[in-house]
Formats: C-alpha cells, sequence, structure tokens
C-alpha cells in the first residue's frame, strides 16, 4: 500500500524559500499523479500545485509563479519548491496521490495522503 511521508517544514521570515519533500513508500512516482494542498487552522483545505502522469502542472492562483512542483522517479519523492514566501502561506502542507484524476485540484480525487509538515512564515 502506498503511504507519503512529508518533510521540510520549517519556521521561515518573509521573503524566504522552502523546499518541502514529499517520500512515496511503495511504486515509482511515474504511475502517480501527484499534488500538494494546505490547511491553515479554522480554514479549508486550498489545492497548491499538481503533477500529472502526463507531466502536466497546475498551480493554484495564490501560489503561481512563487512555487514548482517537481518529482525525482529514481527517489520516489516529490517536491514542493516554495520561494516569495508570505505569511498568509503559513498552514500545514499535504502531499497527495492518485492513479487517476479528472479535475487534479479537487482533493477529493486523491486516496492517499501524507500526515503533513508545518510551514510557518513570520512578517
Amino acid at each position: 500500500q502506498q503511504r507519503l511521508e512529508e518533510s521540510g517544514g520549517a519556521l521561515v521570515q518573509a521573503g524566504g524559500s522552502l523546499r518541502l519533500s514529499c517520500v512515496a513508500s511503495e511504486r515509482s512516482l511515474s504511475d502517480w499523479n501527484l499534488a500538494w494542498f494546505r490547511q491553515a487552522p479554522g480554514k479549508e483545505r486550498e489545492f497548491v500545485a499538481a503533477l500529472t502522469r502526463s507531466t502536466s502542472t497546475h498551480y493554484g492562483d495564490s501560489v503561481k509563479g512563487r512555487f514548482t512542483i517537481t518529482k525525482d522517479n529514481f527517489v520516489n519523492t516529490a517536491y514542493l519548491h516554495m520561494s516569495g514566501l508570505k505569511p498568509e502561506d503559513t498552514a500545514r502542507y499535504y502531499c497527495a496521490a492518485s492513479q487517476g484524476v479528472y479535475n487534479p485540484t479537487w482533493d477529493a480525487e486523491y486516496d492517499v495522503w501524507g500526515q503533513g509538515t508545518q510551514v510557518t512564515v513570520s512578517a
């Protein structure tokens, strides 16, 4: 059974950068659609970025131009490269995966989730 584990979250100043990692336990990531979502306290889960099996990428409007999703199939790891961080990016970030998606921005499309990693951006 596929499992995901995120890491890389930290406290960072506004304008800074972070790279989140998502390691998959089994099977090459080339078989999977991948995404990052985030959730801040008191708010709904928000789509951040997706990388489909066909290698197309999708980004939430609030992160376009600042965040990049990539993956390394050889080490079964997906990444979220974040730059120009803002206090409103503060949230718990979750990695998600699915072998079939219709709309890669919908969280309901993903059936494998990690436990999340906390990103806090100070002003």
